[in-house]
């Protein structure tokens, strides 16, 4: 299936976006704007009496229930529905940001810290599935832009708030993080489709192993995010240290990460009503080599200004690649899968959130350069993978065991 053109102004094709995505996108706004704890989970941890160390493992029990996430919200949004998804993540995740508040003892402290991972991030599989019902093939790249957009914006003016409720006390984290989510949840309950993509066909497990794996488009978009994850990862782990150790304050680092974010609120939308011109994968591709190369680029910066060229490089990187390969995956998966599909794209970027940082930094231990040269060259290959024929990942072009096994068969007895 090929992604049909987009065509019309960037006005136009927001204006013809249904009122129930322009829901969806404030509701993602407000909960990600109140995303006050992941922030500053290492200070307060710290400042608790904790080490660097356990903060990590605590941060790391986050990341994991990130990843169970992706996969169990990704079956609920289709088994569920979406709608119900979204509420039971948004009330979940505020009732265990509460008593996470309350922990104080380290196991505790990381087995909420899981479990927040988890109910908080169970959302996401279902708003991309529910965004994919609502807006049909040819206008999904700007949907989904518009949707970045809001996530992005949400996240780039939470933290300055957080920061301002953190100097009163670090519980406002909590409640306030709380509160933000039960907003996003009763937005969801009363404004959003109740019926839409509630799927009628439950396939179990191993079908839905079966449906993918016959799916060479989309095992090989989730081979090119597997790699090209583990290099943009390096952004929250060894891009500080490489900062850091050019002799920069943290907050110029802060100064560098915001730099992404502003570049994504202004100029996302727009670029897309380039992008979505182009055929799908070299486009994919091209978004992945820029990626690469802005990691890259950080093995000769020795300058502010050069951190920013690599930053703006790897930002147009994202810019290009990330909005399509999300339609693309919405317009790949069949209706009664399209939840499972997203979960297992979002699963794909959350393992790269896991083991990215952890691989980077023992590289980085090492040799500084030899990590960024490793994220262009992976770069690369990420963007090799995605411009390949989707055939060589399709099981069907294949000898199978069983194939090959009668051929053998056939051998013995007929005689060479």
């Amino acid at each position: 299936m090929a992604m049909k053109p987009e065509h019309g102004t960037l006005r136009e094709s927001l204006r013809a976006l249904p009122r129930a995505a322009w829901i969806l996108y404030a509701g993602t706004f407000l909960n990600k704007f109140g995303t006050f704890v992941m922030p500053f989970l290492a200070i307060y941890l710290t400042r608790q009496g904790y080490s660097m160390k356990d903060a990590g493992i605590a941060m790391s029990a986050y990341g994991l229930g990130h990843m169970a996430a992706a996969g169990l919200g990704g079956h609920l949004a289709d088994v569920l529905g979406r709608r119900r998804t979204i509420i039971f993540s948004m009330l979940s995740g505020a009732c265990t940001m509460l008593c996470m508040s309350q922990a104080r003892r380290l196991p505790a402290i990381v087995g909420w810290a899981s479990l927040a991972g988890l109910t908080t991030e169970l959302y996401r599989p279902a708003s991309s599935a529910l965004l994919a019902d609502l807006v049909p093939a040819g206008r999904r790249v700007t949907a989904f832009a518009a949707y970045r957009l809001a996530f992005n914006a949400g996240f780039a003016f939470g933290p300055a708030t957080a920061g301002l409720l953190a100097e009163k006390s670090f519980v406002w984290l909590f409640v306030g993080d709380a509160i933000t989510s039960v907003l996003y949840g009763t937005i969801a309950w009363l404004a959003l489709p109740r019926d839409a993509g509630r799927s009628r066909v439950r396939p179990g497990g191993l079908a839905l192993l079966s449906a993918i794996r016959r799916d060479g488009r989309f095992v090989q978009l989730l081979c090119g995010v597997s790699i090209v994850g583990l290099v943009f990862m390096q952004i929250v782990s060894t891009f500080s240290v490489e900062v850091t150790n050019q002799g920069f304050s943290p907050a110029t680092y802060g100064m560098l990460i915001s730099l992404n974010g502003v570049l994504v609120v202004l100029f996302e939308l727009p670029i897309t009503t380039v992008t979505r011109r182009f055929p799908v994968r070299p486009t994919i591709a091209l978004g992945y080599i820029l990626i690469g190369c802005g990691f890259g680029l950080n093995a000769l910066a020795r300058s502010v200004p050069v951190f920013a060229l690599a930053v703006g490089t790897f930002t147009l990187g994202e810019m290009i690649s990330m909005p399509v390969a999300s339609a693309y995956v919405a317009d790949l998966a069949p209706a009664h899968l399209r939840g499972r599909y997203m979960g297992a794209f979002g699963l794909t970027w959350a393992a790269a959130f896991v083991t990215g940082p952890t691989i980077g930094l023992w590289v980085f231990a090492n040799s500084h350069f030899a990590l960024w040269l490793s994220c262009a060259l992976l770069g690369l290959g990420a963007a090799a993978i995605v411009s390949l024929d989707p055939q060589r990942f399709n099981p069907s072009t294949t000898i199978r065991i069983g194939d090959a096994r009668a051929a053998i068969n056939r051998i013995g007895n007929d005689g060479l």
